[in-house]
């Protein structure tokens, strides 16, 4: 199943990320990547209610600076911050109840 929106090749700098104001969630990944493919359901169930946060999907891999600058390991990674500050992480996400847990510590 593909993602229904695809990983963004562009990623804002780190300092961009860091004086991003309220809360955003980066979500890293791959449009190839099986496990990615698999979160999206749950993904897009847990952002339903959230339409007020900034979500920006980033293509990650090898030499992807903002990856690396969050220590991103395994895809997809979702990352949870407010006013530039990480607030808490979700990695491989299997239903969207654990995605939701992390919003409510927005």
């Amino acid at each position: 199943m593909p993602t229904q929106t695809a990983y963004s090749q562009k990623a804002p700098s780190r300092a961009e990320v860091n004086t991003l104001p309220g809360a955003t969630v980066l979500e890293f990944g791959t449009d190839w990547c099986g496990y990615c493919q698999g979160a999206q359901a749950s993904i897009t169930k847990a952002l339903e209610p959230h339409t007020n946060i900034r979500h920006l999907k980033i293509e990650d891999g090898p030499g992807r600076p903002l990856g690396r600058s969050f220590k991103v390991k395994l895809w997809p990674t979702l990352i949870f911050m407010r006013d530039g500050a990480e607030i808490s992480r979700v990695v491989r996400p299997t239903s969207a109840t654990e995605i939701a847990e992390a919003f409510a510590s927005l």
